[in-house]
């Protein structure tokens, strides 16, 4: 692909994060798609692309409030939290063959006081096993299934508490740098942690994302468009998906840690010719505590079962050798399922985060966890 035709984001948008937003998921995706059109110095009507999250607002419902007439390429990533990631691949492949000149990829959700988390899960894969196997006996919720993951982990290699804690603390720890974030001026102390009750064995509540009203938008547009750009384009450098082998279950899988990422993560560094060392930010969609734990394995930044000792030895931490979630993640940020990591590693390329800016910054990782283990990988960089 000539470079003229290559990928961007051109354009960011982020709406307030807030546990009550007073207004419905169409309003939030309107006014964060026109911050991203802002930012990008274009017009909303200039948008002919659409990449909606597969549970909010749809392509129609934003049309007629952004005044977009000639829309030629839309399309929804079925992969859960793994589609923010997976929806820049294919907003890539419309610009980057021409369907759109700027394309834009959106997550709009009153995750707090809209449709409750235990509704959400039933539009997952594998309801058989869900309603005859697992609700009957009360197990009905993400932390309950993914802590399966995470108990075994501690079985096998020892990860400890001490590793589970870190992650949040260092998420907590970011977001007081972040004035958007709204666990923004609730520090975290190793006695709230180890104190908080507990949701589902390991997982006590801390260990869990937030649940956020909100919005964000990226704009994608080809390389003979992105040197328009009102600010400065970062460029796609890979952008892959990946499923787990049984993706409709994850107790009956023969590897409990085999992911969709595990299987994309390599093809998306050979892609963009790097390797993880190139990375000096990631975002790591942080549902969990232990998922950022898990992800940092299957993605390469270290071998599986030693993620525990990464993070305990401070390699996450803004001053560590991979800071990660900057912004605060899911778990003190807000959970737009992690279209706001997008945003952020954007944000951290550009070098516009302030206090919590990772310093020289070039290439950012951003990962996507979906469903029963749906993952998602996208390189971005501004070399």
């Amino acid at each position: 692909m000539s470079s003229r035709r290559n990928a961007h984001i051109v354009g960011i948008g982020q709406t307030d994060l807030s546990f009550d937003s007073g207004r419905s998921p169409a309003h939030l995706a309107q006014q964060a798609i026109a911050l991203a059109a802002r930012d990008a110095g274009i017009d909303t009507a200039d948008i002919a692309g659409f990449v909606p999250f597969p549970m909010g607002p749809t392509t129609e419902d934003l049309l007629p409030l952004l005044g977009a007439t000639d829309v030629r390429f839309t399309a929804v990533p079925h992969l859960g939290g793994a589609s923010s990631t997976a929806a820049l691949g294919l907003a890539a492949l419309a610009v980057e063959s021409g369907r759109a000149d700027y394309v834009v990829t959106f997550v709009a959700r009153n995750g707090r006081t809209g449709t409750p988390i235990d509704q959400r899960v039933q539009q997952l894969a594998g309801q058989v096993f869900r309603r005859q196997l697992e609700y009957v006996h009360g197990m009905n919720t993400p932390a309950q299934w993914y802590a399966l993951m995470c108990r075994r982990h501690m079985h096998e290699f020892g990860t400890t508490r001490e590793a589970l804690g870190t992650v949040a603390m260092t998420m907590r720890s970011n977001a007081q740098l972040n004035p958007d974030a709204q666990m923004h001026g609730r520090e975290l102390t190793w006695e709230k942690y180890l104190s908080a009750p507990v949701i589902a064995d390991p997982y006590l509540k801390y260990d869990c994302c937030l649940e956020t009203d909100g919005a964000a938008a990226v704009i994608v547009a080809a390389g003979d468009r992105a040197v328009d750009a009102a600010n400065r384009p970062v460029r796609i450098a890979s952008v892959v998906e990946g499923h787990p082998d049984s993706a409709d279950d994850i107790a009956n899988r023969a590897d409990i840690f085999d992911t969709g990422l595990t299987k994309a993560a390599p093809r998306g560094f050979r892609q963009a010719e790097m390797t993880p060392d190139d990375v000096d930010v990631a975002l790591i969609y942080d549902c969990f505590t232990f998922e950022v734990i898990q992800q940092l394995e299957e993605a390469g930044f270290c071998a599986r079962g030693e993620g525990g000792a990464f993070v305990t030895d401070g390699n996450i931490a803004l001053g560590g050798s991979l800071p990660v979630n900057p912004h605060g993640g899911l778990l003190a940020a807000g959970h737009l399922a992690g279209m706001n990591h997008v945003v952020e590693a954007v944000a951290q390329l550009r070098g516009s985060c302030g206090a919590r800016q990772v310093r020289g910054a070039s290439v950012a990782a951003v990962t996507g966890w979906g469903d029963l283990g749906d993952g998602s990988l996208a390189l971005l960089t501004t070399r």
